[in-house]
């Protein structure tokens, strides 16, 4: 069972944002079903595979944008960007030196990503994109 379930308060009415942050969704609920079933220590290697992928490939696409628009809090977004990459790397690294926390704290990140970036700052910039055109 789900735990996020993406309704359109998530939505920043951008077809593609939107759907690249449906992808983080699967990640996150991936994570959280593995931990009901009892195997979150077998999957949080993979999401966080995901996750990296995700963030260079989602962080790229909406750093583009911001800069062919000349968004102005850009240099702010893109700050946030980088924390939550550099988060993803130190949970990556956790992983592989052993550290036993990894699964909880990656679905507390998700969590946190969800709620606080995606509902902040990412809802923040969207009507300035959705102004000069971007659907």
């Amino acid at each position: 069972m789900s735990l996020f379930v993406w309704d359109s308060k998530y939505s920043v009415n951008i077809r593609e944002i939107d759907a690249q942050h449906q992808r983080l969704f699967c990640l996150f609920n991936e994570l959280y079903e593995a931990i009901q079933e009892g195997h979150g220590n077998e999957v949080v290697g993979k999401v966080l595979g995901g996750v990296l992928d995700y963030t260079a490939y989602h962080f790229a696409y909406e750093e583009k944008l911001y800069r062919q628009y000349g968004y102005t809090d850009e240099a702010a977004h893109r700050a946030e960007h980088a924390k939550l990459t550099e988060q993803a790397n130190t949970l990556v690294q956790k992983l592989h030196a052993g550290q036993s926390h990894v699964t909880l704290a990656t679905l507390k990140f998700l969590c946190d990503w969800l709620n606080n970036h995606i509902l902040g700052s990412d809802r923040k910039a969207a009507p300035f994109l959705i102004g000069k055109g971007v659907r």
